[in-house]
Parts: C-alpha cells; sequence; structure tokens
C-alpha cells in the first residue's frame, strides 16, 4: 500500500517533485485504494443520483479568453442526406428503409464540464513532477500526465457552499475565496475535510449559465484558500464557475495562481463548470463522489460526468 501523503514541500513557483516516485502522474489521486473506495460506497444511497454535469451545445458559454474554438456540432450523416449521398453504397430502398443519422464535434478540452490534468500548467517548462517539455511534448500532445491517466475516482465529496455563507445566491464579481470563507464554511455545515475528500465550492456563478456573463470576472479560490484545501488532503478541487480561481487574477505576474499552484506544486487535479444548485437545494453537504473523465492520451484536460450521492445515515 502507498504511504499517504497529504501535503507535499512544494515551493513558491516551483514544480514539485512527486513523494509518489519519479514515475507518477496522478498526484493526490494517489491516496484513492481499495479500501477508501469501498469505505465511501457502502455509505452511499443510491436512491438519489445528482448529475453534477452541464450540457454540451452551440453557444454555450466558455474559456474563449486566448483564442480557442467554441463547441461545435454538425451531421456527418442524415436519414435524407443519405438518400442523395449512398456513403453506405447500399440500394435506394435500404437508405429509405434504414434512417441513418451521425455526427461530429470539435470543442477545446476544457469545455463545459471538465477535468484539469497536471500538463496544462507549469512553471519554466516544466510540469508537476518535474517533466519538461523539452523531453515529454511532442507534436501533438504530452506523453505524461494525460487524461487516459487519471483513475476514475471514487471518494468523499463535501460541498462548501460560500454564496450561501454570504446570504447571496451568487457571489459578486472576481471574490476571493481565501481560508476564512472555507473555514467558516466548513463551521456553519458543521462538516469536517478529510485527507481524501474532493472539495467542491459553490460561488452561485451557474444563476447566470447560459449567459456568457457566466464568463466574466468569476468569483472563485484565491491561493489561500487553494493552500488550505490542499494541505488538508482534498485530492480533487473543484467549483461551478468558469476557472475555479478569482478572475482576473490579483497577482501581478501570475494570470492563473490557483492553477498553477493546484497542478504544479500541490499534485491536486481541479474540476470546473461542476452543477452544484440541486445539492445546495437539498443541503447535501457530504456524499460520495463518482467521476471519470474521457481518457483522451495526453491531453491537459477532459469532459467529465460527475455524479453525486447523498450518505445513508
Amino acid at each position: 500500500m502507498k504511504e499517504k501523503i497529504i501535503a507535499y514541500n512544494a515551493q513558491f513557483h516551483q514544480v514539485t517533485k512527486s513523494p509518489y516516485g519519479k514515475g507518477d502522474e496522478i498526484g493526490m489521486l494517489n491516496l484513492i485504494d481499495g479500501k477508501s473506495r469501498s469505505a465511501i460506497m457502502s455509505r452511499a444511497d443510491p436512491s438519489k443520483v445528482f448529475d453534477l454535469s452541464v450540457d454540451h451545445f452551440v453557444g454555450m458559454p466558455g474559456w474563449f479568453g486566448a483564442g480557442d474554438q467554441p463547441y461545435q456540432i454538425w451531421m456527418t450523416h442524415t436519414p435524407a442526406g443519405e438518400i442523395v449521398d449512398n456513403s453506405m453504397g447500399v440500394t435506394l430502398e435500404a437508405n429509405q428503409l434504414i434512417s441513418y443519422s451521425g455526427d461530429s464535434i470539435s470543442m477545446y478540452t476544457h469545455c463545459g464540464t471538465h477535468i484539469d490534468t497536471f500538463n496544462h500548467f507549469g512553471y519554466n517548462g516544466q510540469i508537476f513532477n518535474e517533466f519538461s517539455a523539452e523531453t515529454h511534448l511532442g507534436s501533438r500532445a504530452w506523453d505524461k500526465c494525460g487524461a487516459e491517466k487519471h483513475p476514475p475516482i471514487f471518494a468523499r465529496g463535501i460541498l462548501l457552499d460560500v454564496a450561501g455563507l454570504h446570504g447571496v445566491a451568487t457571489l459578486p464579481p472576481s471574490h476571493a475565496i481565501g481560508e476564512a470563507d472555507l473555514k467558516a464554511c466548513l463551521a456553519k455545515q458543521d462538516v469536517k475535510l478529510l485527507p481524501g475528500d474532493v472539495v467542491l465550492i459553490h460561488t452561485g456563478q451557474m444563476k447566470l449559465w447560459p449567459s456568457m456573463a457566466f464568463v466574466a470576472n468569476t468569483p472563485g479560490l484565491n491561493r489561500e484558500g487553494a493552500e488550505f484545501l490542499a494541505k488538508h488532503g482534498a485530492i480533487m478541487i473543484g467549483a461551478d464557475n468558469l476557472t475555479l480561481e478569482q478572475t482576473p487574477s490579483a497577482h501581478e505576474l501570475n494570470f492563473f495562481p490557483v492553477h498553477t499552484y493546484l497542478l504544479a506544486e500541490a499534485g491536486v487535479p481541479i474540476l470546473e463548470m461542476a452543477y452544484l444548485d440541486e445539492l445546495v437545494s437539498e443541503q447535501v453537504w457530504e456524499f460520495a463522489f463518482f467521476g471519470a473523465c474521457i481518457k483522451l492520451r495526453g491531453a491537459t484536460g477532459a469532459p467529465m460526468r460527475p455524479v453525486a450521492m447523498p450518505l445513508a445515515h
């Protein structure tokens, strides 16, 4: 069994060498094992399942700040079109009988509800565990820390309702969520943060979905808040906003200080654009979390459809 390490010896603006070995590509997800999976699944109440993902659709909000493409879907085969094109090389009668439809999609890998992997952000040409772009980045993708390396995540999840703490439906633009907010939420909700937890943060930003107002000046974690959660053993941190973290950045040089800290220093993957409103409305603060991302080899992010089940009393 791997040693349970809950806080890495991270150094400011430097990538961390993983305590799980020079080949490690999953960081704090190493805390998941058969014992921890069995423990949380034995407590799950499957009579109610909360879907924590959003739909993908043309015109959906997303990260377009660096020129990445929005979500697109188009038909590649339609019943009427097949009668004209006959792409399958069959008879007219067969095409009239068999109504064939097919489609393709194009999108940024950080579109909709998704995970951020460790090769998404780093420092000085390196990513988590000192993998370098010079050695591990090819013409198409990284060969280290891609989405295909992420195991399915079965873990205890906790929800911190920061918007509710402040008595608002949606936090003000660019509100910074630091240690004080997080501690106050834990106390108000009578929830303990334990090593191995998935931590989800409710900012109320989904109240703006699917308006493009969703993407601007997001309230979210600052580095202080991220450090508090990581050093208490969070294995993944997510939120209902575009970027997890406060935007615009309060750091003069680092435009994504929480991303770089969690991914490159702390070894904690990120979940973004999670739909948390139903959990909040039913005050489900503790739950069994399950999420598995699409195994896109080498990708810096991948869609995930996470679900939560309340815990049986």
